[in-house]
């Protein structure tokens, strides 16, 4: 009985031995295991956070163009009030440059859009003709900014305040001085000494149509500010 008993326990050690051998243990972790794991998270390997992504740098401030400010265009077309119609657009650009604190924002040669506003011609206006303009765009590198200017207004006998100037108007002052003085050809006389003195340019007289060649001055001032962003 006794001899049963210490068989059965032998018995039962064995089979405890075998059954412990069967079982397969994880391996252990290698280092090259560890490596692969730190190059993928380099930031844990050094035991820092990952740092953020640089700011991009904030654009300088826009420059503003005060109310006030002068600009002075040369018409890059001929405008015609006889064939002109009211919203027409027309092309110009400035004869001179726009400053802020004495820096240069809109160089000479800058382009511009401007509207017609009015567009009368002789006979359907009370007998007069009638021109009124506006500037509303600006382009600076490629970018366009609407801007809000007086209007420009030129109209038949002596209505309105002439402001256009260009070449060759001395001859018509001439002729209107030379007439006084001395008729028809005391006007011609004048009209040949006053050729290159004067400087108007807008071709109407009495009930004429007014007519403002290209490269006609105007002079428009800003009611609004305008912002120009820089570099842009």
């Amino acid at each position: 009985m006794r001899h049963a008993s210490l068989c059965r326990l032998v018995f039962a050690a064995l089979l405890l031995t075998v059954c412990g051998c069967s079982k397969t243990s994880a391996p252990p972790a290698t280092a090259s295991d560890n490596s692969t794991a730190n190059s993928a998270n380099p930031s844990a390997a050094n035991g820092s956070p990952a740092q953020p992504a640089p700011t991009p740098p904030t654009p300088p401030p826009p420059i503003v163009v005060p109310v006030g400010k002068v600009l002075t265009v040369t018409l890059d077309q001929t405008i015609n009030s006889k064939i002109a119609n009211n919203g027409d657009a027309f092309a110009a650009s400035l004869a001179e440059p726009v400053t802020v604190d004495a820096n240069v924002v809109l160089p000479t040669g800058t382009k511009v859009r401007g509207t017609i506003v009015t567009a009368q011609s002789a006979g359907k206006f009370k007998g007069n003709a009638l021109l009124q303009l506006t500037l509303d765009s600006v382009s600076v590198n490629g970018a366009r900014y609407p801007i809000q200017t007086s209007e420009f207004e030129e109209a038949g006998k002596g209505r309105g305040k002439r402001t256009a100037t260009g070449a060759g108007g001395g001859a018509v002052f001439g002729a209107i001085i030379g007439a006084v003085a001395g008729g028809g050809k005391g006007a011609a006389i004048g009209a040949l000494a006053g050729g290159g003195a004067g400087t108007a340019a807008a071709g109407f007289t009495g009930k004429k149509d007014i007519v403002l060649p290209a490269e006609t001055r105007l002079h428009f001032k800003l009611v609004q500010p305008v912002s120009l962003q820089q570099g842009g």
